[in-house]
């Protein structure tokens, strides 16, 4: 289908790309030919504003309307990974008794964020999907966990989008006398700011993300200041806010489904409900997270090494000599970990 000019720049707006047009293009060749003199359906490309509850609000760029996906969709789909989630790009038809209100189609994902769902089971949980940045949102207040960012850095970088780390509440950190955290020890590689939501100039490096059509996707615990963000950016209060609890510093979940928002400028957020548990779908991340600890590695004596006992271990070398930090070194470990257990429940040696 040759979409018309104002369509494809409505499109485009909301991040419809040549990725996209390319895979409607493919979907089409592959129709079967109907009976003699039938029309082909005419599908229309949507991308999805927020789903909860077996609803999907889409848009086109014109407007936004409710629909809901096909039976034979929902059949051919492996499990819950594979149904339209917030930010995907699906297809209705126009010759349907009410044009839109089902999805017919989902278009192949550019990226996503998924972590595994809770259990043994391999099964995956998709957040978000055909996001350019997903930003890490930890408040100062004590809910910043280096360990717990280590396992959204993988399962961003799992999913091919790119991220960056917001730590929020930098007026409470400093009235409650916590130093200031190191910020180029969080995540090597990774671009971290430091803000306070309520106030004051949001960091450049996260205004920078925000060119028209692109996508980003707001991650973090409940109370972390996502829905704050979000607010500041759209300059309304949209998303509905409360406070932390003192025990902890966590928040109710005030944000109770996955929803995208068009900003003034032309970008669009997801805001999506805090995460109590983060499991990673797979294996074989932990090095980009760690590209450090990589570095070093490149120099042990054993390809395979595991950085434990062997003999010539580079990585251990550095530690002890003060060139790679040992609280570092143990993040990584954890992290790495995991991935053998993961493995083992699945049956694999």
């Amino acid at each position: 289908m040759l979409l018309p000019p104002r369509a494809r720049d409505e499109l485009r707006a909301l991040g419809w790309d040549d990725h996209f047009a390319s895979a409607l293009a493919a979907l089409e060749a592959e129709d079967e030919p109907g009976p003699a003199g039938a029309r082909a359906p005419i599908r229309i490309p949507a991308r999805v504003f927020a789903d909860g509850r077996g609803v999907l609000t889409l848009s086109d760029g014109r407007g936004q309307w409710q629909s809901r996906v096909s039976g034979r969709l929902r059949h051919q789909a492996r499990g819950n990974a594979d149904l339209p989630v917030v930010g995907d790009w699906v297809l209705t038809r126009a010759d349907d008794e009410q044009p839109g209100a089902v999805v017919h189609a989902l278009l192949p994902r550019r990226t996503r964020v998924a972590r595994k769902v809770a259990g043994d089971r391999p099964d995956e949980q998709v957040l978000a999907a055909n996001v350019d940045v997903v930003v890490i949102v930890m408040g100062q207040d004590g809910d910043l966990n280096p360990r717990r960012l280590d396992r959204y850095l993988t399962l961003i970088r799992q999913g091919g989008a790119t991220p960056l780390v917001l730590l929020s509440k930098a007026d409470l950190a400093v009235a409650a006398g916590r130093a200031a955290p190191v910020l180029s020890s969080l995540a090597a590689e990774v671009t971290v700011v430091s803000a306070c939501l309520l106030s004051g100039e949001l960091p450049p490096p996260l205004l920078a993300e925000l060119g028209p059509g692109r996508t980003l996707a707001l991650v973090g615990s409940s109370g972390a200041g996502k829905s704050t963000l979000v607010n500041r950016l759209l300059e309304s209060d949209t998303q509905r806010t409360a406070a932390v609890r003192a025990s902890d510093d966590r928040g109710r979940h005030t944000t109770t489904h996955r929803q995208m928002f068009s900003l003034p400028g032309g970008a669009l957020v997801i805001d999506t409900p805090g995460l109590r548990e983060i499991q990673l779908t797979d294996a074989g991340e932990e090095d980009e997270v760690f590209p450090d600890v990589l570095a070093f590695a490149a120099d042990c004596r054993f390809r395979d090494c595991r950085h434990e006992r062997e003999p010539d271990c580079a990585v251990r070398a550095a530690v002890a000599d003060g060139r790679l930090s040992s609280e570092r070194f143990d993040r990584y470990r954890r992290l790495a970990a995991g991935v053998p257990a993961r493995r083992r429940r699945r049956g694999h040696s």
